[in-house]
């Protein structure tokens, strides 16, 4: 008995885990830089047709006939109310979250850790990867010092600090379990952690044990909706590129390779499915399945059948590591790519486009710029031209919808082959045709005489880089 535990206790110090880590004072760096929103979404206002039965009944009672007509009646959907984490990026009030949590938001209230509250508005958002920037007007505020995303080690250290469930300032800690993690949504590279995330950290920090952010929490995998074990941030290296593009210009820079791929063992995988024998030279990479016609990759010279290797020297073995190496760079920047053809080693410099396939720098267009102003056709206007939904435009000034032809009056009822019923409706369009490679809203309309319209607005505000 005595020289079995001696045996076991020399084994186990032979192999035992490093100790837990003091995670004391990365909490205590951290937490106060971390907030709380409180978002408020304002109920819609609808307008529905109703009978009035009492006025069938005091109308046959009376003797006046002719039944029950249907009457109009408003009625205001009651407001929504939700909440989520953000970061303090900078002592003057530059805060950072989740698109998620503040989209659609009519009032954001930020809470901080000593309790004071400020009102904030929205400067920028991005859907694909989930960010937004929001602002407070404050000053001295407690700013989180950024790490970096790329330095993560798996098994590494982290915790989640965010508002789970309304319980503010709540820290969690577990360990990076994978990186650059694709999960089919947005832009696909996810830290993915086993520190405790549930709703209300959308937004939070994800730090490392010096309390540097790394990440920003933004989903959880669950079939509850509550947390099971796994958590996914944004890393921020992503981050870091979102933020400063909305700064400068109001939307993100999106750089584009121009290829459609997946990672090499995948495609190994799926020709193995199919009782075929794949030898590519490798077995780590990115497949490159298809390549864009005139794009950055096609005029490099890179083919269906390559496998991309490296980015500027940074090895990429699956494609969650070449869309953060991406997200990180702007139209127009020039990159060494590395790949094998025939298994065969070449290079190639790649000049990154945008989604409308040139290098010029994007901004976005505002409301304010398309100059227009916009409501819902009630349902006598509806019925008296013949629509089954629409919105009137009921002013015009200088700007990109006067430039196209639009006149007051006018009565808009798709957009880009979606149906428009209210001017969020039309305004939803307007940010789906600022990211699209196009940038164009094809509004089909009518005047109020019943003469059908078609309007073309070119939203594109590039500039030369």
């Amino acid at each position: 008995m005595f020289i079995m535990a001696a045996f076991v206790s020399l084994t186990l110090g032979a192999t035992a885990m490093p100790p837990t880590p003091d995670l004391t004072y990365a909490a205590e760096k951290a937490v106060n830089s971390v907030v709380y929103i409180k978002v408020t979404q304002e109920g819609k206002t609808r307008t529905v047709q109703y009978v009035d039965p009492f006025e069938d009944f005091f109308g046959d009672f009376f003797g006046r006939g002719g039944g029950s007509r249907p009457q109009q009646r408003q009625y205001k959907e009651p407001d929504r109310k939700g909440a989520g984490s953000g970061v303090i990026l900078s002592s003057d009030g530059y805060i950072v979250t989740n698109n998620h949590v503040v989209e659609n938001a009519t009032e954001l209230i930020v809470k901080l850790n000593d309790n004071r509250e400020f009102k904030a508005r929205i400067i920028g958002t991005d859907k694909q990867t989930d960010l937004a920037l929001i602002k407070v007007e404050a000053t001295g505020l407690p700013a989180i010092a950024v790490g970096n995303s790329e330095s993560l080690k798996l098994g590494e250290w982290v915790l989640a600090i965010g508002n789970p469930f309304s319980f503010t300032s709540t820290v969690t800690a577990g360990i990076v379990s994978a990186k650059a993690r694709s999960l089919g949504t947005g832009i696909q590279s996810f830290i993915q952690t086993d520190a405790a995330i549930n709703p209300g950290n959308s937004g939070g920090a994800l730090v490392n044990t010096q309390g540097e952010l790394v990440g920003i929490n933004s989903m959880i995998y669950s079939q509850t909706g509550s947390y099971s074990g796994y958590g996914f941030a944004i890393p921020v290296t992503i981050m870091n590129k979102v933020v400063s593009d909305i700064k400068q210009f109001g939307i993100v820079q999106r750089a584009l390779l121009g290829i459609q791929g997946q990672d090499v063992s995948n495609y190994i995988d799926a020709q193995r499915e199919k009782d075929k024998d794949v030898d590519l030279g490798t077995t780590e990479g990115i497949y490159v399945s298809s390549v864009e016609t005139e794009g950055a990759a096609y005029e490099a010279g890179i083919e269906e059948g390559d496998v991309i290797t490296h980015v500027d020297g940074k090895k990429v073995t699956k494609f969650g590591e070449l869309q953060e190496v991406m997200a990180q760079h702007k139209p127009g920047d020039k990159v060494e790519v590395s790949y094998l053809r025939n298994k065969k080693a070449k290079k190639a410099t790649v000049t990154l486009r945008n989604a409308q396939g040139t290098t010029r720098t994007l901004e976005s267009l505002s409301e304010e710029e398309l100059g227009i102003g916009l409501r819902a056709l009630n349902e006598t206007e509806k019925r008296d031209y013949a629509v089954k939904q629409g919105i009137i435009v009921t002013a015009v000034r200088d700007g990109k919808m006067k430039e196209a032809g639009v006149t007051k009056g006018l009565i808009i009822t798709k957009v880009n082959d979606a149906d428009i019923a209210t001017p969020d409706d039309f305004y939803e369009q307007v940010k789906k045709a600022n990211n699209s490679s196009e940038r164009v809203l094809w509004i089909r309309a009518r005047t109020q005489t019943g003469l059908p319209r078609s309007l073309t607005v070119v939203l594109s505000t590039e500039k030369d880089k």
